[in-house]
C-alpha cells in the first residue's frame, strides 16, 4: 500500500486493533497491502529491515516504536522512516469499529511532504553566573566549578554569615543586578557596586571596595535570588527558588548539557511591511509587542522586529497580529493548513461522520496516549491534530477549519501555559460570534485542561453538522486572504446569512466614520494605512475606504490631526466592501489669482482661519498667499509692498560717470 510515494506498513499492535484494511485502502485511494503485520516491531521486524535496506521511503502506522524504527532503519543506512500513531489516537478506542476514516486521515496527514523549518543556532561553552544570597551560591558553584567556569554574584546584606572557599577556583563577586540581556550562550548582567572577595578572608567572606558598575557575562545563568526576575523567561536562563531541592537538582542537571550548539526553530516570521505598529512616529498597534512573555520582540522604526535566539516559540503573537505580519512558521509555510485540508477531506472522502478537530501540543499528546491507554480513548469522528503552540492559532486557522468542514474546533491547552493564550482565546471568540451571527451554534472551544478524563468529559459524542459543501480552496495567501476566503464561504452557505455582523472593539474587520465637520483631507490617514484601505483621488480632494482591507488597527485614528476618525468595528459581506467607498469628498480649491485647483477647500478655509491672527500674516495681502498655489504664492510676494517684500534688501546705489563729476564741478549737478 502506497500514499504520497511512502509504502506505508501497517501493524495490528499484536490483534488489539481491528483494522479493516480494504475500506483503508479505498480510503486512502489505493491497493490494499500484501500483509497486516502482527508484531512488527519485534517477531516481524526482520521485514521492516528488507523494506529499509529495499530503498523504499517508507510510513510505519505506529508512534509507540518510532525510536526503534528509527534505529533500524540508521542500520541499514537508509532514510529514517515516517511514524504516525494510529493506535493511541484512534484503534484504541470504544468506537474502534468506526474509526477507519479517521486512521485513512492521520495517515494521509503523515504522507504529506511538509516544507522545512528554517532554524537558528545557539552556541554555550557553559560557563555559568550564579545570582543569589546565601550559602547554597557557593555550594551549587562547588558542585559546577569542577566542569564549568562559574562566576558567584552576591546579593548585598547577605555575605557576612558564608564560608569563605579554601580553593579560589571561580569568581566571586558582590554587587547589585540591576538588568539583563541576551540569550543562551551570550548573557549580560550590569551589576552596580561590583566588588571582588578579598583573597584574604579569614572566618567569614569580605570583600574589597566596590569599583563601580560593570557587566558580568556568561552562557548560563542559575537564578537562585528568589527576587522579581530580570529576564523574561528564555533558554539557558533558569530561575529558581533555593528552598526547592528538587527543582534545585533538576536546574543542576539540566546546566550539565547545556554545553555545545543547538538548533531550535525560527518559531515567527516579521513582514515589516504588513506591520501597523506605527507610522511618523504615531504608535497605534502593540498587541503583539504586549503579549509576548519572553521579551523576544521589540520596536524596530515602524514595525515590530523578533530576536530569534530569544523568541520560545509560545506562538501568542501570531494569534493576535491583525495583519499578518506576524507568522508562525512551524509548520514553515501554510504547512498546518495543508494539514488541516488533508485531514478534513479524507476523513469525508472515507465516509465519516461530522468531524471534530482537537488541536493539541505535546502535553496534550501525552493526556491522550494515556486516555486510549487506560480508557475508552477517542470518539471514531474526534481528529486530534498535533501542533507545536496551541496559543499560536489564530482567527484564520479557526474560521477556515470550520469552512473546509470541522463540525467543531477544540483547542486543548497545557494549564502550564495558560498566560500565553489570550490571543487563542480572542480567535475562539470571534470565530464564534461570526458562526453564532450566521445562523448556527458555537464553533470554537478552548479548553485548558491535562486530565485525560477531564479531557473525554469534554469530547462531544457527536458534533454539530458542518458547512457543506466544506470550502475546497487553497491556502496561498497570507492571513487576511484566508479569512477573507473561509468568511466568503461560511457566509454563502449559512443558515441565516446577514450583511453585516457587530463585532467588538480590537476585532480585526470594520471601517472608520469620518466627521465631515472636522475632516480637512489632508490625507495625513491615508499615508499612514498599512493595510491599504485607505486612498485618496487622483482627481479631486477624496477620502475613500477599501474596507475589507481595514484591520482596525487605529493608526489612521492616531494620525489625523484633527481628530475626525472613529473605528467602526464590524464584518460586512456586500461587494460593497471590496470596492472603494467615499467617505468624504469636496470639490478643489481653486488659485485665487490662476485659478488652478491645488488643494481641497476645507484644508484652506481652515489654515485661513487658524492664520488669521498670526504675525507672519499681518499686512495687505499677505492672508491670500494661503489662497494662491505654490507658483502664483512666490511671485505675489514679490509684488507686495516694498516694506512687506520679505527678501528686499537695500537700494542698489547709482554707479557715477566722469560726467556726473564735470558736472558738478561746473555747478550743473
Amino acid at each position: 500500500m502506497k500514499v504520497g510515494g511512502k509504502r506505508v506498513m501497517v501493524c495490528s499492535c499484536e490483534g488489539t486493533m481491528p483494522l479493516d484494511v480494504k475500506a483503508l485502502a479505498k480510503a486512502l485511494g489505493t491497493e490494499p497491502p500484501d500483509q497486516v503485520y502482527f508484531q512488527l516491531c519485534r517477531s516481524q521486524a526482520d521485514a521492516f529491515r528488507k523494506a529499509a535496506a529495499a530503498g523504499e521511503e517508507l510510513l510505519v502506522a505506529c508512534g509507540q516504536e518510532a525510536p526503534l524504527f528509527a534505529e533500524l532503519a540508521r542500520l541499514a543506512e537508509a532514510p529514517e522512516p515516517v511514524c504516525v500513531d494510529i493506535r493511541d489516537r484512534a484503534g484504541w478506542s470504544g468506537q474502534a469499529a468506526r474509526a477507519t476514516p479517521k486512521i485513512a486521515a492521520l495517515i494521509s496527514d503523515a504522507a504529506l511532504e511538509s516544507e522545512p523549518t528554517p532554524s537558528v543556532t545557539l552556541a554555550s561553552e557553559g560557563s555559568v553566573l550564579i545570582l543569589g544570597q546565601g550559602q547554597e551560591v557557593l555550594d551549587a558553584a562547588r558542585r559546577l566549578g569542577a566542569e564549568r567556569a562559574v562566576t558567584c554574584l552576591l546579593l548585598p546584606g547577605h555575605d557576612s554569615d558564608l564560608i569563605p572557599p579554601a580553593v579560589r577556583a571561580l569568581g566571586l563577586f558582590k554587587g547589585k543586578p540591576v538588568r539583563a540581556s541576551g540569550h543562551l550562550g551570550a548573557f549580560t548582567v550590569a551589576v552596580a557596586d561590583l566588588a571582588g572577595a578579598s583573597p584574604s578572608s579569614r572566618g567569614a567572606l569580605a570583600f574589597e571596595p566596590a569599583v563601580g558598575g560593570r557587566d558580568l557575562a556568561a552562557d548560563i545563568v542559575l537564578d537562585l535570588t528568589a527576587q522579581p526576575a530580570l529576564l523574561a523567561p528564555r533558554d539557558g536562563w533558569l530561575r529558581v527558588d533555593p528552598r526547592d531541592r528538587i527543582a534545585l537538582e533538576r536546574a543542576l542537571s539540566e546546566i550539565g548539557g547545556l554545553v555545545g550548539e543547538f538548533e531550535k526553530p525560527r518559531w515567527i516570521k516579521v513582514d515589516a511591511t504588513l506591520c501597523a505598529h506605527s507610522r511618523n512616529g504615531q504608535v497605534a498597534c502593540t498587541r503583539c509587542l504586549d503579549i509576548c512573555p519572553s521579551g523576544a520582540l521589540s520596536p524596530l522604526g515602524d514595525s515590530a522586529a523578533v530576536d530569534a535566539h530569544v523568541c520560545g516559540g509560545h506562538g501568542s503573537c501570531a494569534a493576535v497580529c491583525p495583519t499578518g505580519a506576524i507568522r508562525f512558521d512551524v509548520p514553515a509555510g501554510n504547512g498546518l493548513f495543508n494539514r488541516l485540508g488533508t485531514l478534513l477531506e479524507t476523513h469525508r472522502a472515507a465516509g465519516g461522520g461530522s468531524p471534530v478537530l482537537l488541536i493539541h501540543d505535546e502535553a496534550g499528546g501525552e493526556a491522550l496516549a494515556a486516555l486510549a491507554r487506560f480508557g475508552d480513548g477517542l470518539p471514531a469522528d474526534v481528529i486530534p491534530v498535533q501542533v507545536a503552540a496551541v496559543a499560536a492559532l489564530g482567527p484564520d486557522t479557526l474560521l477556515a477549519a470550520l469552512a473546509k468542514g470541522a463540525g467543531e474546533v477544540v483547542l486543548l491547552a497545557d494549564p502550564a501555559r495558560r498566560d500565553d493564550l489570550d490571543g487563542a482565546r480572542a480567535a475562539v471568540g470571534l470565530a464564534n460570534r461570526v458562526a453564532e451571527g450566521l445562523g448556527w451554534q458555537a464553533r470554537a472551544r478552548l479548553e485548558v485542561v491535562s486530565d485525560p478524563a477531564a479531557i473525554a468529559a469534554l469530547l462531544p459524542s457527536k458534533a454539530p453538522k458542518p458547512v457543506e459543501p466544506a470550502a475546497e480552496f487553497l491556502v496561498l495567501g497570507g492571513k487576511r486572504q484566508t479569512m477573507g476566503l473561509a468568511l466568503t464561504h461560511l457566509h454563502r452557505h449559512a443558515p441565516a446569512p446577514v450583511e453585516v455582523l457587530a463585532l467588538e472593539p480590537g476585532d480585526p474587520f470594520g471601517t472608520i466614520l469620518v466627521d465631515e465637520a472636522k475632516c480637512t483631507l489632508c490625507m495625513a490617514c491615508v499615508s499612514a494605512c498599512p493595510a491599504k484601505a485607505l486612498s485618496g483621488h487622483p482627481d479631486k480632494p477624496s477620502l475613500g475606504i477599501l474596507e475589507v482591507n481595514c484591520v482596525q488597527c487605529g493608526l489612521c485614528r492616531v494620525t489625523c490631526p484633527e481628530k475626525a476618525v472613529t473605528l467602526a468595528p464590524r464584518l460586512a459581506f456586500g461587494p460593497e466592501t471590496k470596492v472603494r467607498q467615499v467617505l468624504k469628498e469636496e470639490e478643489p480649491y481653486q488659485c485665487i489669482r490662476c485659478g488652478k485647483p491645488f488643494a481641497s477647500k476645507s484644508v484652506i478655509e481652515r489654515m485661513t482661519e487658524r492664520m488669521s491672527g498670526h504675525a507672519m500674516f499681518k499686512g495687505t495681502g499677505k492672508l491670500d498667499l494661503i489662497k494662491m498655489c505654490e507658483d502664483c504664492r512666490v511671485v505675489a510676494q514679490y509684488e507686495l509692498e516694498e516694506g512687506a517684500r520679505p527678501m528686499a534688501g537695500a537700494a542698489v546705489p547709482v554707479t557715477r560717470t566722469t560726467e556726473d563729476y564735470l558736472k558738478e564741478r561746473d555747478g550743473k549737478g
